[in-house]
């Protein structure tokens, strides 16, 4: 039987300045190595020394007569399409005539012949067959080559193909990218175009219809047509015409198959063909044109996160919550560190304290001086409550999971007492002020203010207001919320929690490897050193409560989970006697250790005035100097100003400042008149003359009848005070305790009870007794009280009216009616004469209004 004859053997590259490339011998160092499955059968070719012809500008293979083309597979790996798309260094200027130039070289080695693209090629093709292979195209991004072959007129190109198919069959030569798949043979029936384009391989095929002559007609292929036509190569997924209103020139059809290789073989064996008109071409046949059609890729990814929002904005959410825990709360936490230890605090810096205490002992900034005469002057308080400030320093030395609460009326030295005092030289002490944080407007603002007074940041208050936007237009889009927003309550929880982390690190910042105790974890360390934990003091708390309470909650849930993890000591500072309601929901079953404050008293009072005044004297050289206490005639009035005054810190503070930093010298009685004409103002001011009915849950006439009642007597009956006409008609309960809340009055407890009520300040009493005095503005706030009591009795009596011609049209007044009318009428006589006294009151004030300026 006689073999193959080949005349040439050369791998030709396509393109305008083709030119034959003989095959050398080395390896590919960049294919995988893979060792073929099958035994591969060599296939001896007579080799030639010349070079094939050059392939035409126009791409295309010109056949001669008794020649024929075929398309052979599986000869080379898609996956290195990739490769032809680099057009410049560092890679390569020509990289497809680089790439065949190394596949050739393997032909001349012939220990690796499963990695011969030549000779899978010969293999591909029988034995049995007088042909001669007169050259082998390879078509790198194609994964194949063409064969031409030369053979006897006798032989028809189809017997060839049929030969070869029933070859490849039984004897299938694998390659070493593939050994699953065996090679696969064609007859090219059309006119292939060799280009060097970049369009690659694709499933989908588009068939364009053209004439086969210009201005000759054109028929659309059936799918009926297309399947018979294309079939053969491969299995077809779908079939897609060209639409029926579409104006697109040439016509078209879609072909899309299965497998890439599929379509590659139906493209180069079909690309060209003329259908014949018995064929169903029309009558002068159709050429049929093939391009590869590349999936539309663009915009799939953002289409697809534009229509699944409910899928991706939840992921967006998550990943934004994930990458701020992981980059920004460790960055919060050391701030939060910094912030408790005032690491970045310049009165904690050493060079500054070196200044601050040259600058002091130079005496040359007043400032200084000022403040060692405030200091001189509660030295004499510290000393009276010298057993308040060891009983804070021992609750703190002690392992107990409640709070410590110092409770006092405003101006009585609770910070100072806790901070200055009790507190002096501790280490990891945070101070939280609770009154901008409630004053805040709006959750952006509440945020901010809580995250500076603990040293949280960087923090982004504006994301909450933005998130719920976003929240917002996404419940409009998909008709639900996507939690991308985040509640104030969640907010602040975070807050607390990063501080609460600061807080355990700060206390766990002093262990040692080499501690007795140090095979202990870290809650029981913390258990059994409560003198390593730091201490957190809350102040203003429960400040304006009434208006919302959230804020408080938060701070409340988080001081407790800090008491009872052994975190860290609580203390509060309040001004309110109703604390223990609100504490008492995040520690039911904990007793408070409590610290009430009052005022100084008269004794203390004045020892704290004469030790302000002396302050500055005891600092100067002269020692023959007599002190301001001692010189001067005028505070011998000092008892009767302090009796009248009280024992309030902030109170007694004015007034050494008065007597002592005035324009004038002041004697102790002007500078006692001056405060109570301020606190006179004040008075009327907050309480009576501008009260907002909106936001104050009181009325001017009931905040003069108590400023009336307490300036006549020191305390009123808290329950004869609420059976009154003026505090019984709309409940008086809250609005004494808003009055309570806004410090004009104090409301005194016994026994959990209220029982008794009393200025909001000592000197409130002399402010209330001068304001009664003035006749007018007692006359025009008098009348106001008469005629809301005339208003209520008017509508006692219009009540009684109603119900009585009510029981008038009842049938047969009986008996049992009789009563009820007689109690109605009588409850209309009194009411009558209260109107009746009222008005002669009325007309009384009216007259003082008119003569009385």
């Amino acid at each position: 039987m006689p073999g193959i004859r080949s005349a040439c053997s050369p791998f030709v590259l396509p393109g305008p300045r083709s030119q034959a490339i003989h095959i050398l011998n080395h390896r590919v160092p960049f294919f995988r190595n893979f060792t073929p499955l099958v035994p591969t059968v060599y296939v001896k070719t007579q080799r030639c020394k010349s070079t094939a012809p050059e392939i035409p500008k126009t791409g295309h293979i010109e056949e001669g007569p008794n020649e024929s083309l075929l398309f052979i597979d599986n000869i080379f790996p898609l996956r290195l399409n990739f490769l032809l798309g680099f057009t410049s260094p560092p890679f390569f200027k020509d990289p497809e005539k680089f790439l065949q130039g190394l596949l050739t070289q393997l032909h001349q080695d012939h220990r690796i012949p499963a990695a011969d693209p030549l000779n899978l090629a010969q293999q591909a093709l029988p034995d049995n067959l007088s042909v001669q292979v007169k050259k082998i195209l390879p078509r790198l991004k194609e994964g194949g080559a063409f064969a031409k072959l030369s053979h006897d007129p006798n032989i028809s190109p189809f017997d060839i193909e049929a030969a070869l198919q029933e070859h490849l069959e039984k004897k299938s030569p694998k390659s070493w990218f593939n050994p699953f798949k065996g090679t696969s043979s064609h007859l090219v029936r059309g006119r292939p175009w060799l280009e060097d384009l970049q369009r690659f391989p694709s499933r989908i095929v588009k068939v364009e219809f053209l004439p086969t002559s210009p201005g000759a007609e054109v028929a659309e292929l059936s799918e009926e047509t297309l399947y018979t036509l294309f079939r053969t190569y491969g299995r077809l997924g779908d079939i897609t015409p060209q639409p029926t209103g579409s104006k697109d020139l040439p016509r078209y059809a879609i072909l899309n198959y299965g497998r890439v290789r599929d379509a590659i073989m139906a493209k180069n064996c079909m690309h060209g063909f003329i259908l014949p008109e018995s064929e169903g071409g029309g009558k002068s046949g159709t050429v049929l044109k093939m391009v590869y059609e590349q999936k539309a890729r663009a915009h799939i990814l953002r289409d697809w996160i534009f229509n699944h929002p409910r899928i991706v904005i939840p992921i967006v959410a998550a990943l934004i919550a994930s990458i701020t825990v992981a980059v920004f709360d460790p960055i919060r936490t050391w701030f939060i560190k910094c912030h408790v230890t005032q690491t970045f605090h310049l009165t904690e810096n050493r060079i500054y304290k070196w200044f601050r205490s040259q600058l002091i002992r130079a005496n040359e900034i007043l400032t200084f001086k000022r403040r060692k005469g405030e200091d001189a002057g509660l030295s004499a308080v510290w000393d009276d409550r010298r057993g308040d400030i060891e009983q804070i320093q021992t609750w703190l030395m002690e392992t107990a999971d409640t709070f410590i609460v110092v409770q006092g009326p405003r101006g009585s030295g609770k910070k100072e007492l806790v901070m200055d005092e009790a507190l002096k030289g501790r280490k990891n002490t945070l101070l939280i002020d609770c009154k901008p944080i409630q004053e805040a407007r709006g959750d952006s603002s509440t945020i901010f203010a809580a995250a500076r007074e603990v040293g949280y940041r960087p923090v982004f208050s504006w994301m909450n207001t933005f998130s719920s936007m976003i929240d917002l237009a996404a419940q409009g889009t998909i008709g639900t919320k996507t939690g991308f927003s985040e509640t104030l309550d969640t907010q602040l929880a975070k807050i607390w929690q990063n501080t609460s982390n600061a807080l355990k690190e700060l206390a766990l910042e002093g262990r040692k490897k080499d501690d007795k105790d140090s095979e202990l974890g870290a809650d029981e360390y913390l258990e059994a050193h409560p003198e390593r934990r730091p201490v957190v003091v809350i102040d203003n708390f429960l400040h304006k409560s009434q208006e919302s309470s959230i804020v408080y909650d938060k701070i409340s849930e988080w001081a407790a989970a800090l008491t009872t993890a052994n975190v860290a000591h609580v203390i509060f500072l309040t001004n309110d006697v109703s604390f223990s309601k609100s504490l008492s929901k995040a520690l039911p079953d904990r007793v408070f250790r409590q610290i009430s404050l009052g005022d100084c008293s008269p004794e203390v009072a004045k020892r704290f005035v004469e030790n302000h005044l002396n302050a500055d004297i005891e600092d100067s050289d002269d020692e023959k100097k007599r002190l301001p206490s001692q010189s001067r005639e005028d505070l011998n009035e000092l008892d009767g100003c302090i009796d009248i005054l009280g024992g309030r810190l902030t109170d007694l503070e004015f007034l050494a400042r008065r007597i002592k930093t005035g324009e004038t010298p002041q004697t102790p009685t002007e500078a006692v008149h001056e405060i109570i004409d301020q606190s006179a103002s004040e008075i009327l001011k907050m309480y009576v003359l501008d009260v907002d009915r909106a936001t104050r849950t009181w009325t001017p006439e009931q905040a003069w009848i108590l400023i009336k009642s307490l300036a006549s007597t020191p305390s009123l009956r808290y329950n004869e005070l609420l059976l009154s006409d003026t505090f019984k008609s709309d409940g008086g309960e809250p609005t004494l305790h808003a009055l309570e809340q806004a410090e004009l009055i104090t409301i005194v407890s016994s026994n959990g009870r209220p029982h008794s009520i009393k200025p909001g300040k000592p000197v409130y009493q002399a402010a209330f007794r001068q304001l009664t005095e003035d006749q007018v503005l007692a006359a025009r706030l008098d009348l106001a009280v008469l005629n809301q009591l005339i208003g209520l009795e008017n509508k006692a009596i219009e009540k009684a009216e109603a119900e009585l011609a009510m029981l008038g049209g009842l049938p047969g007044q009986g008996k049992e009616v009789k009563s009820r009318v007689k109690w109605l009428l009588g409850k209309m006589q009194t009411s009558q004469g209260k109107v009746e006294g009222y008005e002669v009151d009325g007309a009384r004030l009216k007259k003082v209004l008119q003569k009385e300026y």
